[in-house]
């Protein structure tokens, strides 16, 4: 771990050849630390407020890398040094990092989605950071395995979900014999809502329509935020299904 205070000015107290790109060029980028990897990424401070100062600030301010993967151009732009188009370049790097990391996860055979906590962790990427409400509907063949995952609606907590019509849509489009309904709640309570069990209701009827299964609806939320500890709610496993 970084061991200077994040206030002092750590970049010119370093002897010549120990920045970070300097040290990066003799000994490769895995010599650096968290702090180190921020500066190489932010590329300059400010007057009076150097980039490995605020990079270390950056990273006290969020607790860890991990985190950073949730922060928003507001959150970046709090931080004197970083201003808008600062702040919109860690978006992007921190999303090109989430999208990696999805990808890296499910590589290779398409995943196997039977259990909540199997879907759960499919979608974990998918809710880095979202401060809105997303619904998603993923499309499996009969062995449970995931033909398409689609995006069906993005807005506030409050926007309706999703209509049927638009869910079976797709499942019908990719040939899909079931689906698995998912979408967040950003404040990380899991606990569905009283709208969220009226489109659970919904999509069951129209699944027996279409004759194509509804294999289950999740919430999405947090460990930390959930009574249970799990970070997601099952319809199915609550027997809603």
């Amino acid at each position: 771990m970084d061991s200077a205070p994040p206030n002092a000015n750590r970049l010119r107290s370093l002897a010549d050849g120990e920045r970070p790109q300097e040290r990066m060029a003799r000994h490769g980028v895995e010599s650096l630390s968290d702090t180190e990897l921020l500066a190489m990424v932010l590329r300059s401070g400010t007057r009076g407020h150097d980039v490995l100062t605020l990079a270390g600030e950056l990273l006290a301010r969020a607790g860890s890398l991990g985190q950073l993967l949730r922060w928003q151009e507001a959150d970046f732009c709090q931080l004197k040094g970083i201003g808008k188009v600062k702040a919109m370049q860690l978006v992007v790097v921190f999303t090109l990092a989430r999208r990696v990391l999805q990808e890296e996860k499910h590589a290779g055979l398409a995943p196997h989605l039977e259990t909540p906590a199997q879907i759960a962790d499919y979608l974990q990427p998918h809710i880095l950071g979202l401060a809105v409400e997303k619904f998603w509907v993923l499309c499996l063949n009969r062995k449970n395995r995931l033909l398409k995952c689609v995006e069906i609606t993005s807005g506030t907590a409050t926007n309706s979900l999703a209509h049927p019509r638009e869910v079976f849509r797709e499942a019908i489009r990719v040939g899909a014999t079931a689906v698995v309904c998912a979408h967040n709640h950003p404040s990380g309570d899991p606990a569905p809502s009283a709208p969220d069990r009226a489109v659970t209701r919904q999509l069951r009827e129209a699944a027996q329509t279409v004759q194509i299964e509804l294999h289950d609806h999740l919430v999405l939320g947090a460990k930390a935020a959930d009574p249970l500890g799990l970070g997601y709610y099952s319809f199915r496993a609550a027997g809603l299904v």
